[in-house]
């Protein structure tokens, strides 16, 4: 997938973007618990040759396989329960309920991420429990294998506010700058909260090589190594909004609730002081 840019007669004056390139990575086989998996990884993209400012893109269905984190189907509920730490929003419908949870990483997502796609009839996966830990992992077996300077990425599928369908994000990186403060726009004017999420679009990229029934875990990006950064960057996590910023903390209706029970409580309060006074 390469991406030739505008010409120079098109665009006067605008320097040109790279070219880029995405390669599915595919003979991996199925993944289990206790697999090697970054040297499963390695091995498969021996072919392609990686080099300095590659970053590869691994699925993190085959993360949560490799560590062992698959429950009984039944088991649904219970364990999106155990991997949250707060209701965002739920919606009833005729199949069941809908929650919307903060993860114990901080991701904000459906079903805390628990998901029965792409796993033995019967089962389920739970993210992998430190996303960025296991991209640094792969990422140290391939800099060690290869001699070059390669990022990874954890990705993984999630809604978004405000729009229809779903899109891969990043939830785990290593040596990849994940965010880019950009300083003036083309014009010189000052971007003051603008930050392309670098790791989230490459992740998103990758998704359009990999897809969902392919059954292709792994993409190669080729042509964004300037995006590729020593292993101490920090990983994807950066990406969570602080609580402070987080102009959406609860669903319509959770916050709707919120805000009459304070105000019962107000009023309770209120009428207390009155009868004392």
């Amino acid at each position: 997938m390469t991406d030739p840019g505008r010409s120079a007669d098109h665009d006067p004056g605008r320097s040109r973007g790279p070219d880029l390139e995405l390669r599915a990575v595919r003979g991996m086989g199925e993944i289990r618990p206790g697999d090697d998996l970054p040297a499963i990884v390695a091995d498969a993209l021996a072919p392609l040759a990686p080099q300095d400012g590659d970053i590869v893109v691994v699925t993190s269905k085959v993360v949560s396989k490799a560590e062992g984190r698959i429950r009984p189907a039944a088991e649904r509920e219970q364990a999106i329960t155990e991997e949250s730490v707060r209701l965002v929003a739920s919606r009833a419908h005729p199949g069941g309920i809908t929650r919307i949870v903060e993860h114990r990483t901080g991701l904000v997502l459906a079903a805390a991420g628990v998901d029965a796609s792409n796993t033995d009839d019967g089962t389920i996966l739970l993210l992998p429990v430190d996303s960025d830990a296991s991209a640094r992992a792969i990422a140290e077996r391939l800099r060690s294998r290869f001699g070059a300077a390669i990022g990874v990425v954890v990705s993984d599928t999630l809604g978004r506010a405000w729009r229809v369908g779903q899109t891969d994000v990043a939830i785990g990186a290593a040596g990849v700058r994940v965010l880019e403060p950009v300083g003036t726009d083309a014009n010189g004017r000052p971007l003051l909260v603008t930050a392309p999420a670098i790791a989230d679009e490459i992740a998103g990229a990758a998704e359009l090589v990999a897809g969902k029934a392919d059954g292709v875990p792994v993409v190669l990006v080729r042509g964004l190594g300037r995006h590729v950064t020593d292993l101490d960057e920090p990983g994807a996590r950066r990406l969570v909004r602080p609580p402070g910023d987080d102009m959406f903390r609860l669903g319509s209706d959770e916050a709707y609730r919120a805000g009459r029970e304070a105000g019962r409580i107000d009023a309770l309060a209120e009428a207390g002081a009155q009868h004392a006074g």
